[in-house]
C-alpha cells in the first residue's frame, strides 16, 4: 500500500481529454491495425472470427484508451473487461503482440493516473488473482496441455527440467513480469509527477516567502528612515518655523534682533541640510561629508567616464552601442538613462568586487521605432565568483526595485558559457515614463 502512494494526501490532477489522447488511440489502432492485417495475409485464420469482429476489437480498445488519464480507474475496468472476452472469443487478436502491448499500457496508464490509490490496489489486486486464476483454469480445464503436447510431439528437450512444468513456469513468470512491469513502469511515473508537483509547491512557497521577507525589509527600512529624519531633520525645522515668525514680527520695530533671529535660521537650515545630506549619505553607503545633489545626475553620455574609472582601477571595459537611429539614445527620457546608467555602474562594481574577471563587455541598445520601443543594457563578463566577497545584496534589490519603477524586466544570473550576465530592459511608452524616477 505505501509502495502505490495510497496513503498520501497528494492527488495527480485530472486532465482534459486532449489532442495528444485522440493521436494516441489514432495512432495505436493503425499501428495494431497493419500488424493485424499483416498477420492475416500469412496465418491461418480459417477459423477466426470475422475481420470486422477483429477490427472491432482493436478500435474499441483504442478508443477507450483515448479516456485514460480522464477517467483511469473505469477505463482499467473496461480494458480487463474486454481483454478476457477478446482473448476468449476473438483469440487470433487479443493474443498477438499489438493488444498485449496495448492491454501492457492501459495497466500502466491506471497506475500512472489514478487518483484514489487505496481503489488501484484493490483494482490491480484483483486483476493479478482474476489472471492468475484463468491461466491456471486454462491449464488445468482447457485445453492449453493438450495443445501444446500435439504441438511438440516430435520434440526432444535439451533442458534441465521436465517440458510440461517448464513451460507452465514460463508462462507463469512472463506473465508476473507482464502485469508487475506495467504496474512498477506506471508507479515510476506517478511518482515522478508527484516530485515535480511537490518540488513546484515548494519553489511557490519560497517565493512567497521571500517576497514576505522583501516586502518586511522594505518597511522596516521605512521606518527607520522616518524615525532617523523626524530625530535629525525635525527639530531644526521647528526651531527654523520659531525664528522665523519671531523675525517677522521684530522686523519693523526692532530690525536688529530680527536680523540675529535670521541668522539663526540660516544656521539652522544649513544644519538640517547637512544632516539630511549626512543621513542619506549613509542610507546609501556613501561618506557622509560628501556633497550629494549639487551636480546633475548621470546620463548615458557618462558611461565613458565611468569606463575609465574602471581602467583605471584594472578592469578592462568593452563598450558597445547599438540604437536604431544616431542620436536615439541621447533622445531617451532622462529617467531611463539614469536607471541604465546606474545598472551598469552597479553591475561593473559587483564585477571588480565579487567576480575574478579582468574585462567586462557593455552593451546598450535602442529600439525607440513605430511607437513600441524600449532600451536595453547588457553586462558581461568571463569571470568566477570571487570566496569571501559576498555582499548583502541590498544592491542587487535597489536595483530591481528602480527597473520595477518603469515597468522593466531585469535578468540576473550566471552564464552558461561561464561569467555573469546582468540585463535590464526598460519600455519607452509614455505611461511608463511619467512613472519612472526622475531624480
Amino acid at each position: 500500500m505505501e509502495w502505490f502512494g495510497a496513503d498520501e494526501a497528494w492527488e495527480r490532477p485530472t486532465p482534459p481529454v486532449g489532442h495528444s489522447d485522440v493521436r494516441l488511440g489514432v495512432v495505436l489502432l493503425a499501428i495494431s491495425a497493419l500488424l493485424l492485417e499483416l498477420s492475416r495475409s500469412f496465418g491461418d485464420f480459417s477459423q477466426a472470427a470475422a475481420p470486422w469482429q477483429q477490427y472491432l476489437s482493436l478500435a474499441s480498445i483504442c478508443a477507450a484508451l483515448v479516456w485514460r488519464r480522464r477517467f483511469p480507474l473505469p477505463v482499467f475496468g473496461l480494458a480487463v473487461a474486454h481483454f478476457f472476452v477478446v482473448c476468449t472469443w476473438v483469440g487470433e487478436v487479443g493474443y498477438t503482440m499489438p493488444y498485449q502491448l496495448i492491454f501492457f499500457f492501459a495497466i500502466y496508464s491506471t497506475v500512472a493516473w489514478a487518483r484514489d490509490r487505496r481503489t488501484t490496489v484493490i483494482a490491480l489486486a484483483t486483476l493479478a488473482v482474476g489472471f492468475g486464476l484463468w491461466v491456471a483454469w486454462d491449464f488445468a480445464m482447457g485445453q492449453s496441455v493438450e495443445s501444446f503436447r500435439r504441438n511438440t510431439s516430435d520434440y526432444t528437450p535439451h533442458g534441465l527440467f521436465p517440458m510440461i512444468p517448464a513451460w507452465v513456469v514460463y508462462t507463469a513468470v512472463i506473465n508476473v513480469c507482464y502485469i508487475g512491469g506495467a504496474m512498477a513502469m506506471g508507479q515510476a511515473a506517478w511518482r515522478q509527477a508527484r516530485d515535480r508537483a511537490r518540488l513546484a509547491e515548494q519553489a511557490e512557497t519560497i517565493a512567497g516567502q521571500s517576497a514576505e521577507l522583501r516586502d518586511q525589509a522594505v518597511v522596516d527600512e521605512r521606518l527607520r528612515i522616518a524615525r532617523e529624519l523626524h530625530d535629525v531633520v525635525a527639530h531644526h525645522v521647528s526651531v527654523m518655523g520659531i525664528q522665523a515668525a519671531g523675525a517677522r514680527r521684530l522686523l519693523e520695530h526692532k530690525p536688529e534682533q530680527a536680523a540675529t533671529a535670521l541668522e539663526q535660521v540660516e544656521q539652522s537650515s544649513r544644519q538640517a541640510v547637512t544632516q539630511m545630506r549626512s543621513l542619506l549619505g549613509a542610507l546609501r553607503g556613501t561618506d557622509e561629508t560628501e556633497e550629494t545633489g549639487r551636480e546633475p545626475q548621470p546620463t548615458l553620455s557618462a558611461l565613458p567616464g565611468l569606463f575609465e574609472d574602471c581602467r583605471r582601477s584594472g578592469l578592462q571595459v568593452e563598450h558597445d552601442l547599438v540604437e536604431d537611429l544616431p542620436g536615439t539614445a541621447e533622445a531617451l527620457p532622462l529617467p531611463v538613462q539614469l536607471s541604465l546608467f546606474r545598472t551598469v555602474q552597479e553591475s561593473l562594481t559587483n564585477v571588480q568586487r565579487h567576480s575574478t574577471a579582468s574585462r567586462a563587455s557593455v552593451t546598450v541598445r535602442v529600439h525607440n521605432h513605430g511607437g513600441d520601443g524600449w532600451a536595453e543594457a547588457e553586462v558581461l563578463d568571463e569571470g568566477r565568483p570571487r570566496s569571501g566577497t559576498s555582499g548583502s545584496g541590498l544592491g542587487l534589490l535597489g536595483m530591481r526595485e528602480r527597473i520595477t519603477s518603469h515597468g522593466g524586466v531585469l535578468e540576473v544570473g550566471p552564464r552558461v558559457t561561464g561569467g555573469y550576465r546582468v540585463r535590464v530592459r526598460l519600455p519607452l511608452d509614455g505611461a511608463t515614463i511619467t512613472r519612472g524616477e526622475s531624480r
